[in-house]
């Protein structure tokens, strides 16, 4: 197996090299899923949106972001979704969140490319009121998912009494992966701009409006399987996930009623997304309702969480050695990828024998 991420998981499993096909010492077999979330980091068009707040990401902007650097950004986004998680299912993901993304049409050329083009994506968008005019998406595999229900909810904030901060909404998809339900929650939450303790409020505000999403899918279906991702800008041990959505990161204190969230771990190991400042974080993170840990594995279940830290992702030299290998850097073009590192989690279940 090509070793490129940092994985956390709960049981010893071997693979048998097939598409998407694991294999135990029982001679159990295995069908895996794997569900992924990338920061994209400014994908945007090169045509300037007067409505937004793109100007530097235009042909004569800051960037001079021109029709060439578009295409090689394409090119770079589109061949790193393709590898997460291919090591064990020999294919990209079935399920992509993804974040920073100008609107359809960059999704639409995403999906276009040679990397991507013959795996069958479908697109779930919806604009949000982001000044700079960036969104969050979800992109699914049509032959291992249909959405049956999608909805954008807005997150209203509020600088003081009378001016609006303008930030992204959370989309929620609902829909069946081979026939079982799951929902999928697809999250950028505000910046630390200005302090992380001064911008805390923020995300609180972001924690309660995904928190309320979770509980308005259970309300109607108790046992429902909720799988929330994105890039959170707080990391597992922050209030917004200890206090407001009280996650655990501890698998035997697991149950159906409490959220699950593998990162937790990674992160008290050391690992990170992203770096600033020398110290990693871990913003991008997977979590979901208590019901996926399931031992039996009769029904689509978690089987490990990773960061997928693939060598040609990582800044080589330089100030940012080791650093996520981003498309600028201190200014200058360096025709990368991006800032942060995507991360994914595989679901199993039992195949009948």
């Amino acid at each position: 197996m090509n070793i490129t991420s940092k994985c956390i998981g709960f049981f010893l499993i071997i693979y048998l090299c097939t598409k998407v096909t694991l294999i135990a010492q029982s001679k159990q077999r295995y069908q895996i899923r794997t569900i992924a979330f990338y920061n994209l980091e400014n994908l945007f068009d090169t045509i300037n949106n007067p409505n937004t707040f793109d100007d530097d990401r235009t042909p004569l902007g800051k960037d001079k972001w021109t029709s060439d650097k578009y295409m090689a950004k394409l090119k770079n986004m589109s061949t790193t979704l393709a590898k997460i998680g291919s090591s064990v299912t020999n294919s990209s993901p079935d399920i992509i969140g993804v974040c920073e993304v100008e609107n359809d049409t960059v999704l639409t050329d995403l999906i276009q490319q040679p990397a991507l083009i013959n795996k069958g994506y479908g697109v779930i968008h919806y604009n949000s009121p982001d000044e700079r005019g960036i969104d969050v998406a979800l992109l699914y595999k049509k032959q291992a998912f249909i959405p049956t229900s999608f909805k954008s909810h807005r997150l209203l904030l509020f600088k003081d009494s009378n001016y609006r901060d303008y930030t992204r909404d959370q989309l929620i998809v609902g829909g069946l992966l081979d026939n079982e339900e799951i929902y999928f929650i697809v999250n950028h939450w505000p910046s630390r701009s200005g302090g992380e303790a001064r911008s805390r409020p923020n995300r609180i505000a972001a924690a309660i409006l995904n928190k309320r999403i979770i509980d308005s899918v259970k309300r109607v279906n108790i046992n429902a399987k909720i799988i929330s991702m994105g890039d959170f800008n707080d990391d597992p041990t922050n209030k917004s996930f200890k206090k407001v959505l009280q996650t655990e990161g501890r698998l035997k204190k697991v149950s159906d009623s409490i959220l699950f969230n593998p990162m937790d771990e990674l992160y008290r190991k050391g690992e990170g997304s992203l770096a600033y400042r020398d110290k990693w974080n871990v913003f991008d993170q997977i979590f979901f309702t208590g019901n996926l840990v399931n031992k039996q594995k009769d029904s689509y279940s978690f089987w490990k969480a990773c960061i997928y830290n693939a060598p040609y992702l990582i800044t080589s030299k330089g100030r940012y050695k080791g650093y996520p290998k981003r498309t600028y850097s201190g200014g200058s073009y360096t025709g990368a990828y991006s800032d942060h590192f995507p991360v994914y989690i595989y679901l199993i279940r039992k195949e009948d024998n």
